[in-house]
């Protein structure tokens, strides 16, 4: 496989539906016979449990590929760490001893570049590298921009949201600046629910999904909000080339209980039809780049 498409899920902020994309994503792209490998860099490895297999099981993890680099740690590789999971998507998993390499990276100058470098035996094994990355502004996730070909932000409603972007911005702009590395950010996914979905926080996606089910009519509120997140999708999309909105479906968290994603629980719900254009939009624009080269 001479071509490959590396996409980073990056923000900075928690509760966005980034882990939630990337695994539901990568869901549909294996469902179009696509070899796809997901890459969980967040300490939390929600992404590894949502692919359900349990950090605590693990003997290696994407902890000693990092640590690899240093010396008087294991010579442990990408391929050592890789295991399949139940949904036939390969699995480079985190553990939370994950959260004690970054002190690390800070005393070496090609910091940057592990993750990308890291990758490079497995580059030509698949067709898509989907990598999750934590919610902040640390090593992981600088790590995870310049590996990847290109990044997806993930945004949820919120009041701070466009302030977020505003500061993805920053950190795409350094990047540039002190790395000389282009970071390609022009795909968005617009969350309507709050955190994951989680049926128990009782706010937010659930009551809006409660009330249109058992009210006559959309209330003053409710329209209210309904305006307000057109106009917040038309700021989006100002930044973005291409911008996709996932509404609230209860399907979200139950396909992460089930350690599957929705693309092989849920596949014709709300939000598994949002994702599946999504992830044929990923397509397209790969076949596009295959042309543009040849």
């Amino acid at each position: 496989m001479l071509d490959i498409t590396i996409v980073a899920f990056a923000h900075h902020k928690g509760g966005t539906g980034k882990t939630t994309s990337c695994l539901n994503i990568a869901g549909y792209l294996q469902k179009d016979g696509k070899h796809v490998l997901v890459v969980d860099c967040d300490p939390q490895a929600n992404a590894t449990t949502g692919l359900g297999v349990n950090p605590e099981t693990l003997e290696l993890s994407m902890y000693d590929v990092f640590m690899n680099a240093f010396e008087g740690f294991p010579d442990i590789a990408i391929n050592d760490v890789i295991v399949p999971t139940a949904a036939g998507v390969d699995l480079a998993p985190a553990t939370l001893d994950l959260v004690g390499v970054e002190p690390y990276l800070y005393g070496i100058e090609d910091r940057a570049g592990l993750l990308r470098e890291a990758l490079a035996p497995v580059r030509d094994a698949y067709d898509f590298i989907l990598i999750d990355t934590p919610p902040s502004m640390g090593q992981f996730v600088i790590n995870g921009l310049v590996a990847a070909d290109q990044t997806i932000v993930t945004l949820d409603p919120g009041t701070f949201a466009l302030r977020g972007m505003e500061a993805l911005s920053t950190v795409f702009g350094d990047i540039r600046e002190m790395l000389g590395e282009d970071v390609d950010a022009d795909f968005a996914i617009l969350t309507r629910w709050k955190g994951s979905g989680d049926p128990a926080a009782g706010t937010g996606g659930l009551a809006l999904f409660l009330k249109r089910i058992f009210s006559a009519g959309p209330s003053a509120e409710e329209e209210k909000e309904r305006m307000r997140l057109k106009a917040f999708e038309s700021e989006v999309k100002k930044a973005f080339k291409q911008v996709f909105t996932v509404p609230y479906s209860p399907a979200i968290y139950e396909t992460q209980q089930r350690g599957l994603p929705i693309s092989h629980y849920a596949p014709e719900s709300d939000a598994g039809r949002e994702y599946r254009a999504i992830a044929t939009a990923l397509l397209e624009r790969d076949e596009k780049h295959d042309e543009d080269v040849y």
